[in-house]
């Protein structure tokens, strides 16, 4: 490489799928069987169980709508293209993300194509705390986020509602954003992630390629940004 070069960075924002890691509240965690080992058979190999939402994941609309698009629908290009992180880690608990800290990218966001939420909830990852006081949007910037169709928002906390649920059932009755945005069938979800602080300001390119699944609802991905 030559002087004066830049040198790209590949930063994984994605954490490590295990069997202690933490789940959404009812949700089992992985199983990573060795269904074969080095001793006995000469090769090792894993029997994985887990949930389409396990760790950093995306959310397809047919998460939340019997009729919703699984991620086969999508080419892709959905999983890859211009992202941007807004800060959001000066807000207090129980405030929302408004669209002040949209403008604040003044007029770059209108290149974006995935729109990444830095919250610091990232840091509390294996801790109780990691589920709760998380920003979410308010009605505004979820009405902005349809209006641009953009091909993914991505959050490094749990969710983008609030983990308030106590039954399972009762969930796609409280997931106001999601039935929102998945809806419209353009924006996917991306939950979970980690490392957004790293990506500085500007504008960089992201890869969020789920496990190519039939018919998923979701799906773990392995997710990172190139800058």
């Amino acid at each position: 490489m030559g002087v004066g070069e830049d040198i790209m960075k590949i930063i994984d924002l994605t954490h490590q799928v295990s069997e202690n890691m933490p789940m959404y509240p009812g949700i089992e965690a992985p199983k990573l069987h060795v269904a074969y080992n080095h001793a006995e058979y000469g090769f090792m190999e894993t029997q994985i169980s887990l949930f389409s939402h396990t760790g950093t994941h995306i959310d397809a609309p047919l998460h939340i709508f019997a009729d919703g698009f699984s991620l086969e629908n999508y080419s892709i290009e959905q999983f890859v293209g211009k992202a941007l992180v807004i800060d959001c880690r000066n807000l207090k608990k129980g405030e929302k993300i408004s669209m002040q800290k949209l403008e604040e990218k003044d007029s770059i966001i209108n290149e974006a194509e995935f729109i990444l939420f830095l919250t610091g909830q990232s840091a509390l990852w294996g801790k109780p705390e990691y589920f709760a006081d998380f920003p979410i949007m308010s009605t505004e910037v979820v009405e902005w986020v349809n209006k641009r169709r953009l091909k993914g928002i991505g959050i490094d906390a749990p969710s983008f509602d609030p983990v308030t649920i106590d039954n399972l059932e009762d969930a796609a009755d409280e997931l106001r954003i999601h039935r929102t945005i998945l809806r419209t069938n353009n924006t996917l979800f991306l939950e979970n992630l980690c490392n957004l602080e790293k990506l500085g300001e500007d504008l960089f390119t992201l890869c969020a390629l789920p496990l190519k699944i039939t018919n998923a609802d979701g799906a773990p991905a392995r997710i990172i940004g190139i800058r």
